[in-house]
């Protein structure tokens, strides 16, 4: 007898469905699992075994082959204990045909038939369900993730054998209720831009990048507030929309980085990398390709403190996935591609003791620890940061004055405004912000006049600028028009964005 049930893969953040066939005989005990399984699910024969055994079931006993197909994907994970089990039990009972078409079965299972909780739920589940997929059933822990999907009824499972007697019809299992809580958006910051004093420059500069998505660089000496200012820039980014918080879920889900709590991330991803990180930590990588930390920033801020630190190797992964907005991974196990717009974040200091230019302390390095220092910043790199800016020290004054009047709140607003306004001129285009603009698109979206091309003509011949940093400062330029709610790119908003290139051309 030949008994299938339905279980399913991850590639990349997308699930697909695969069917468990099993065929259980009267022959020298056995036990095979064929069609691709790595070690982690080879291993589970031993599992599910004892877990037959406890079932009080004598099927163990017998020769098992269990198919996992399509036979041309890599199966990973420990994730199809659960099906494989009900695969084999089906050998024996007489499931409800119509449901057990229409149900997908994930979990990990201990010795004695209890389930586990499972990375990558919520993508194995978005799949199913676009694929027809009307039922999951899954450990009780990974319910509240399963149950993000709407349309999906979501059975929590204590032990297999409560799924294998209710697909019987011996038992009833209860649909989980959706907490009404799950999409609640996390309004409140505990860290405010009200509290950096002064840097009013540095904040309109921030509006910008944050209202147009650009990356963006601080160079400054130690103790002017990079780090404080950087840690601030989550509290004036738009919230994100549901589709948003389903595809960055997604990718916690397959990190195994999800809250069972709140398995829905409704706040964009800020991560602050140590520069010890290797190139692999950054994009990705590993035996079981799992998603690094550039793609765990995806819609939100990836923040990079003391730049020149970090391995020359790894900084340099960045350059393709931060203009593409995706990584590609090539490994032995496979290719997996992982989204990955983010607004890149970089601080340094202008020299390795940190005061050269500062005007406060003397700078205590030679000319050449200070050009060796910034020449570990490549030069292609520094190309594909929209602003550059320099942030000064605080005057006393500024830190007496109270709180600023410039908050999160109000800039954000300015900050939604624009990107409304991004929103509505690209709407029916794959993208949405103007960092994103593609270079056959840059003449019809950031038009010039006469005397704006005049002034883009001088500066790009003076600072010796990229054709790349050309398209980059009228990109900028677009969305300073935007913030300030003007239709046309004017010559006011063009210097101001020129403005935020001029750095790289004094320290590096």
């Amino acid at each position: 007898m030949l008994s299938r049930v339905l279980t399913a893969g991850i590639s990349g953040i997308d699930g697909f469905l695969i069917n468990v066939e099993c065929d259980v005989s009267d022959a020298l005990p056995a036990f095979d699992i064929v069609g691709l399984p790595d070690a982690a699910v080879k291993e589970s024969k031993e599992r599910i075994k004892s877990s037959i055994k406890y079932s009080n079931s004598e099927l163990y006993r017998k020769k098992i082959i269990v198919n996992l197909a399509p036979a041309s994907l890599k199966k990973e994970g420990s994730h199809y204990d659960f099906a494989i089990a009900l695969a084999i039990m089906g050998n024996k009972e007489n499931y409800n045909k119509e449901l057990i078409r229409s149900s997908i079965f994930l979990g990990e299972l201990s010795l004695n038939g209890y389930l586990r909780s499972v990375n990558g739920i919520l993508p194995m589940a978005i799949s199913s369900y676009e694929k027809g997929i009307k039922n999951i059933f899954v450990p009780e822990k990974n319910a509240r993730e399963a149950a993000i999907v709407s349309g999906l009824n979501v059975y929590p499972v204590k032990h297999f054998m409560d799924a294998v007697n209710f697909l019987c019809g011996k038992k009833q299992l209860e649909v989980y209720k959706k907490e009404n809580d799950d999409n609640k958006d996390g309004e409140l910051f505990p860290k405010d831009f009200s509290d950096v004093k002064g840097q009013e420059n540095i904040k309109r500069a921030l509006l910008v990048g944050a209202a147009g998505f650009h990356n963006f660089l601080m160079v400054g000496s130690p103790g002017s507030g990079k780090t404080m200012i950087a840690e601030r820039i989550p509290s004036i980014l738009p919230p994100l929309s549901f589709e948003e918080s389903l595809e960055v879920s997604k990718l916690y889900s397959v990190a195994g980085l999800l809250e069972k709590e709140s398995p829905l991330i409704t706040k964009r991803p800020f991560r602050q990398v140590h520069h010890t990180v290797s190139s692999i930590g950054l994009t990705g990588g590993g035996k079981n390709i799992k998603p690094g930390e550039i793609s765990l920033s995806h819609y939100g801020v990836l923040f990079l403190d003391e730049l020149p630190e970090f391995r020359k190797d790894a900084l340099e992964t960045l350059r393709q996935p931060v203009e593409d907005g995706k990584v590609t991974i090539t490994r032995v196990a496979g290719t997996v591609t992982y989204p990955c717009k983010i607004m890149l974040v970089a601080s340094l200091n202008p020299c390795p003791c940190g005061y050269y230019g500062s005007g406060i302390k003397e700078c205590s390095c030679t000319e050449r620890q200070i050009k060796n220092y910034v020449r570990k910043i490549s030069g292609p790199l520094l190309d594909r940061i929209d602003i550059q800016i320099e942030v000064p020290n605080v005057e006393y004054s500024e830190l007496s004055n109270g709180k600023s009047k410039m908050d999160s709140k109000m800039m954000r607003e300015h900050v939604t405004r624009a990107r409304e306004v991004q929103k509505e001129r690209y709407k029916g285009l794959d993208f949405s912000t103007n960092k994103e603009i593609p270079a056959g698109l840059i003449d019809e979206f950031c038009p010039l006049g006469s005397t704006e091309k005049t002034l883009m003509e001088n500066a790009y011949n003076k600072l010796g600028l990229s054709a790349r940093a050309h398209s980059r400062i009228l990109k900028v330029a677009r969305t300073i028009a935007d913030v300030d709610g003007a239709k046309d790119i004017e010559a006011v908003h063009l210097a101001e964005a020129i403005q935020y290139r001029s750095l790289d051309k004094k320290y590096f």
